[in-house]
């Protein structure tokens, strides 16, 4: 049976725990597969990781690797943003390539923030028009289709962590749903594997995950692959939210998830994964 999470940050960037934590909460938690995936270099926000660091990073993590090989499976990952890729794809097992930041003229933020700075960024920059606040983050989004490096596409829906009540927009908002689904055509037609993301439910957020149901159903009508993460932050909530995510991928129709192996991503049937 496989467990797996490849979205795990440590002290390396914005974790509270160490890799070794982690790894130790992990085999608690009957995982069988777990990877690293910390920040890579982001200039504007501290958590991101520079050369020196990112170097101890893939360091320890082999080291790891080797220690607990009897034990599960470790793989070494990076989070790559949109706006900053990485020189040494080469050195990672696997990318998550996400957006964090949307930019323009004269600006760069952080777009889950909270809910007061979305609307202040939508506010600002967009012109109260959260349609085209959306459209920006679709459109930079559709760059990673093409790029070699990526496997995996981080918490498609990202800006919609403080919209669970559709207080900013529908979820089944016609106009909404059509760049939605485009950038998911051109990510699946370029194989990159969506992520279902549990991240905001552990820290309180959403009682869902990334991406919405109504996505997630097109995913699986569409033949696109998905794998499940926890975007774990803390080593407790290592697989905070898997019970839920899983109902809904069951009900979203997915007879298949991917698992990363030593050789490479494998479609596995989705009665082989235990939450």
């Amino acid at each position: 049976m496989i467990k797996q999470n490849l979205h795990t940050h440590s002290l390396y960037c914005d974790g509270i725990n160490s890799l070794e934590e982690m790894i130790e909460s992990a085999i608690q938690k009957k995982f069988t597969v777990l990877g690293f995936s910390s920040h890579g270099y982001t200039p504007s926000e501290s958590f991101g990781m520079d050369e020196n660091r990112q170097n101890s990073y893939c360091l320890e993590v082999n080291k790891l690797k080797e220690k607990y090989k009897d034990q599960i499976d470790i793989f070494l990952g990076i989070e790559q943003d949109e706006l900053y890729r990485i020189n040494d794809p080469s050195q990672f097992d696997y990318i998550i390539g996400s957006k964090h930041y949307v930019k323009g003229e004269g600006y760069e933020h952080g777009i889950d923030c909270s809910k007061e700075v979305t609307e202040q960024l939508v506010s600002s920059y967009f012109n109260n028009d959260f349609l085209s606040f959306c459209q920006c983050y679709f459109d930079d989004l559709k760059k990673m289709a093409t790029w070699d490096e990526v496997d995996i596409i981080g918490h498609f829906d990202l800006f919609m962590k403080f919209n669970e009540d559709e207080s900013f927009l529908s979820f089944s908002n016609k106009q909404y749903l059509k760049m939605a689904y485009e950038t998911l055509d051109c990510l699946i037609q370029n194989n990159k594997i969506i992520e279902v993301n549990t991240g905001a439910i552990a820290k309180g957020y959403r009682t869902k995950p990334y991406p919405d149901f109504h996505l997630l159903q097109y995913i699986n009508q569409h033949n696109g692959k998905i794998l499940l993460n926890s975007d774990c932050h803390n080593a407790k909530f290592l697989d905070e939210g898997y019970d839920i995510a899983m109902d809904l991928i069951r009900r979203a129709g997915f007879k298949s998830m991917e698992v990363l192996t030593s050789k490479g991503f494998e479609t596995k049937d989705i009665d082989e994964f235990i939450m």
